[in-house]
């Protein structure tokens, strides 16, 4: 088990070992009962930022682009 002090400020700091698979640096903090809950946050940046669905769950995005691209291949294939 790994421990972590929290300062005087409210930070803590995370292992290095964690830190390494997280793969970004904002985390969602939440609560269930006693135990804090720290999740990732994969953003996307640059130029694809504007296309970005805001406020909704990456599983609920990758799921809109799977129908997307199921949608289109069948439109391709039945035009043939």
């Amino acid at each position: 088990m790994d421990a972590a002090k929290i300062t005087s400020k409210g930070q803590i700091t995370i292992p290095a070992k964690f830190r390494k698979r997280l793969k970004s640096n904002t985390l969602k903090v939440t609560m269930k009962g006693d135990e804090i809950i720290l999740k990732p946050i994969i953003e996307l940046g640059g130029i694809f930022q504007e296309y970005a669905f805001k406020d909704k769950p990456i599983e609920e995005v990758m799921n809109l682009e799977k129908d997307v691209f199921a949608d289109a291949i069948k439109e391709k294939h039945s035009n043939n």
